[in-house]
């Protein structure tokens, strides 16, 4: 067994490894960049060595610098985790030419999975069924649009070398080819350094399945079953589940080998993903089930398998990488229950789920659950990073027994001034077509506005936070208010989204924070997974103060600006979109709030903007 590991990631999966290994009595090294000198995971490692600076591209992306921390502090081998390097087989190689163990695949099988259109070509060989599409060498637009005419729309347009949601883009009609490849190039070209396109036809109700698998050096593969990741936004998975509701013992039997034919065709070995897109539109059936990609890696949403089959992983991924068996053979593999995976992000659902940074000034996650996290009260949530706070998981017998528990855990979760998408998980769960199993790619987008809506306070709510709120101001700002009996005034409160509210009963306080009886300028009131913040709106009898300023567009993070899409003294109409801002590697569109005219124009493409910046205000119409 491996005596010492570094791992070669940050946050909750540095923080899940450490677990494991620590339970195996390996010795942990961590590795940190400057935004991380006080993360959680550094302090769980036995050791932490420092990388460079905070962009990722000059630390956690430097394979020679993470190299060289594992020999200077004599760590035998090298975990990856996901994302980063873990599915880099130079990097890979370099580790194995160093002398020490790599906790992954085989370089060549990293390599034979890694692009997307030399893998389909491979699968189509072991006959494992992939999507009709393009995979050809020429990359001419003319050519790929012609391709995707032949194909017929809507098609998807995928970086060759594209993973995790990025480089993707959906185009309904011809006319829109042109603007989405451009678009998706330059993502691709952001976070992989390859602008590489493959077209594939796009399946109009389609299901994720995953399955995962598992290889040895000793030439067993098995698989331990499938995971529905049907739930997503923008390409992104937003709730995992397995097993995958529909699915019945004669297509898992089929799915499932297919995904081993395929881990077999590339000598696989360690932790790998076979991903599926289903056309769902009657059922799942084996024969609408087709091979998308490979993750040569432990995915993101590997709890779910763990809680339905017992094993651990992570343990396996050690063992193997040890030179061991796997722990179990395939008939000693078995389905317990339904788990489900939601991913807690640090992002804004309101603002178009616009990633939220900043101290977690306030954090309190339920404790009812398995929680994955790398975040604690009192950390950050960085912008150069992805801006995951947690991984909630829950199992349970029955698959609306986990959602029920999945729900109550989103309404216990209380993050502070970081917002969070925990009231969009919420009402994910009491979904009618998701409780039912009536799932697809596209369920979120269709319900967006209803998913996203912002859950008013109730009204004792408000009377508790202005009775907090008024205390304070009991010798000043209130001096007619006494506690305990009818007040002879009113209390204005305005909250964090520019709305006033106007109080006359006051409550005892016990759904804010802070919750003790200390009077305060500002209050935060969490409810059902969200979070609102209210202050006083004036002195009494000053009168009411103004909502926040209407028609400011600000940057909602740090990034540079690509597009600039209007011009001063342009009329704009709602939805219109105005700039585009490039953060974490991701494209996030500022549109108008409302038909108008460019007042104020600070956007210039190429940019770089600080949180909060005035990028454009639009003013109303008034002709």
């Amino acid at each position: 067994m491996i005596r010492s590991l570094l791992i070669a990631n940050r946050g909750e999966i540095a923080c899940r490894v450490i677990r494991t290994a620590r339970r195996l009595g390996i010795r942990t090294v961590a590795v940190y960049s400057d935004a991380d000198a006080n993360a959680l995971h550094v302090r769980q490692a036995n050791e932490a060595i420092h990388i460079g600076p905070s962009p990722a591209r000059e630390s956690y992306l430097v394979g020679e610098r993470i190299i060289a921390a594992a020999l200077e502090t004599g760590a035998e081998a090298i975990h990856p985790g996901y994302g980063f390097l873990s599915e880099n087989a130079d990097f890979a190689q370099a580790v194995l030419d160093a002398g020490l163990i790599w906790v992954g695949p085989r370089p060549d099988s990293i390599r034979a999975m890694g692009l997307k259109d030399a893998a389909k070509q491979r699968m189509i060989a072991a006959g494992v069924p992939v999507t009709p599409g393009y995979l050809g060498e020429d990359q001419t637009p003319e050519r790929l649009q012609r391709e995707a005419d032949a194909i017929g729309y809507p098609v998807l347009i995928k970086a060759v070398a594209g993973g995790g949601g990025k480089g993707m883009r959906r185009v309904d009609a011809p006319a829109d080819f042109a603007d989405a490849l451009q678009s998706c190039r330059r993502e691709a070209a952001s976070s992989f350094g390859d602008d590489r396109v493959l077209i594939e036809k796009y399946i109009l109700s389609p299901r994720h399945i995953e399955v995962q698998v598992f290889g040895d050096t000793h030439g067993e593969v098995v698989h331990l079953f499938e995971r529905d990741c049907s739930l997503q936004r923008r390409h992104q998975k937003v709730i995992e589940e397995a097993p995958a509701p529909g699915m019945d013992a004669e297509t898992r039997e089929a799915v499932c080998g297919a995904a081993v034919r395929a881990a077999r065709a590339v000598d696989y070995v360690g932790a790998g993903t076979i991903e599926f897109i289903a056309d769902a539109s009657e059922g799942l059936r084996a024969d609408r089930i087709w091979f998308m990609e490979m993750n040569t890696r432990l995915q993101v949403e590997h709890p779910v398998t763990e809680e339905i089959t017992g094993v651990d992983l992570v343990e396996w991924q050690l063992r193997v990488a040890s030179g061991e068996r796997l722990p179990k053979r395939q008939e000693e593999l078995s389905i317990d229950g339904w788990a489900m995976e939601a991913r807690l992000y640090a992002e804004n659902p309101s603002t178009g789920f616009l990633p939220s940074t900043g101290p977690l000034e306030h954090l309190v996650l339920p404790d009812f659950i398995r929680i994955e996290t790398g975040v604690e009260e009192g950390g950050e949530v960085s912008a150069f990073y992805d801006p995951m706070i947690a991984k909630l998981i829950v199992h349970e017998s029955s698959r609306l027994g986990a959602i029920e528990e999945l729900w109550e855990a989103t309404t216990d979760v209380e993050v502070w001034p970081v917002r969070t998408n925990a009231a969009f998980l919420g009402r994910l769960c009491l979904d009618e077509h998701f409780r039912s199993g009536n799932v697809d790619t596209g369920l979120i987008a269709r319900k967006i506005d209803g998913l996203t809506a912002v859950t008013a306070p109730l009204e004792d709510h408000l009377s508790e936070i202005a009775g907090q709120l008024v205390g304070g101001a009991v010798n000043n700002a209130c001096a007619g208010f006494r506690l305990n009996r009818e007040p002879d005034v009113s209390v204005r409160m305005v909250d964090d989204r520019g709305n006033t509210h106007v109080i006359t009963t006051i409550y005892p306080i016990t759904t804010i924070y802070p919750s003790d009886d200390k009077a305060c300028d500002e209050i935060t009131h969490f409810f059902l997974g969200e979070a609102r913040s209210f202050r006083l709106a004036a002195p009494r009898g000053s009168g009411a103060v103004g909502a926040a300023t209407d028609g400011a567009i600000l940057s909602p993070m740090p990034g540079r600006i690509i597009a600039v899409e209007v011009a001063a003294g342009a009329s704009v109409a709602k939805g219109q979109k105005l700039v585009t801002l490039e953060a974490m590697k991701m494209e996030h569109s500022l549109v108008a709030p409302f038909d108008g005219i460019v007042a104020e124009l600070n956007a210039q493409t190429g940019g770089q903007v600080s949180e909060g910046a005035l990028l454009v205000r639009i003013e109303r119409d008034t002709a």
